[in-house]
């Protein structure tokens, strides 16, 4: 069996599970109505930055057992559309497995690639599992990590997924794992977010495909938030809500070179 050590602990989120939970306290809002969605964007920096973006999401949902989480590639390894079918994600706050049955569904509509290489170091699908495993101990989710490509075969991965999801027949959350624009100033990143915001709230995966790349929004995240939003309308999507936006430079101060962050619920 396929165990994956964490990679970013101790680096993006703490690796002391105290502390760890300590963050995660202050994050997470508590006593809010829960509701379903049928995905979520969330960010993946690191929690001093995001974290309160990415709690603030969280905090709203009803959390399946079941879930996909999808993230760009930072690290260039691996398969272009790689799924990681099997095994155990081991965290501070203990191991997560991979739902073989719903990973074999998806990975039988034939567009994405079984592959661990992906997954080995990369970030961004890593720092969801606390905020999950801090709200529900146990659920199985399948990672997935997708690299740039076009919308036609963003349309087909989609399509894809919400065939699997839906022959499953239980409920299934699709995470989205992105951060907005990068190392821009204030005023340039909430102007170019809010026009990708805007597209994503409109439940519009090619609208956010074009406005991305026709504007040279820094959206790492872009290629899985468009299948995301695919899936989601063919699963039935009748609304989307922006639930917090921030900027690094809300933090740090420094509003000259910021990073964007959103959380959105889709519904």
């Amino acid at each position: 069996m396929f165990v994956r050590k964490p990679s970013v602990a101790g680096q993006f989120y703490p690796a002391d599970v105290p502390t760890l939970i300590d963050y995660l306290d202050r994050y997470i809002p508590k006593d809010l109505p829960k509701e379903k969605a049928l995905a979520i964007m969330a960010p993946h920096a690191g929690y001093i930055y995001s974290g309160h973006v990415a709690g603030k999401v969280y905090g709203r949902i009803s959390i399946p057992d079941d879930i996909v989480i999808m993230g760009p590639s930072h690290t260039g390894l691996g398969a272009n559309f790689a799924l990681m079918d099997e095994g155990i994600w081991e965290m501070p706050q203990g191991s997560v497995s991979i739902n073989k049955t719903l990973a074999d569904l998806i990975l039988s509509e034939g567009k994405f690639t079984k592959d661990t290489v992906a997954h080995q170091y990369e970030h961004s699908l890593e720092v969801q599992l606390p905020f999950l495993q801090y709200l529900k101990k146990q659920f199985r989710f399948v990672p997935i990590v997708l690299s740039y490509t076009d919308f036609p075969t963003c349309e087909e991965l989609g399509k894809a997924l919400a065939k699997a999801i839906s022959n499953y027949n239980k409920p299934v959350l699709i995470i989205s794992s992105s951060d907005m624009t990068h190392y821009e100033s204030q005023s340039s990143a909430e102007k170019k977010d809010r026009m990708a915001i805007k597209k994503i709230l409109a439940l519009d995966p090619y609208g956010l495909y074009e406005t991305v790349r026709e504007n040279h929004i820094s959206m790492c995240g872009v290629i899985p938030t468009t299948v995301a939003l695919v899936a989601s309308n063919l699963l039935g999507a009748g609304e989307a809500e922006l639930v917090s936006y921030a900027t690094s430079g809300d933090v740090t101060g420094d509003y000259y070179q910021v990073v964007g962050y959103a959380g959105i619920i889709i519904k």
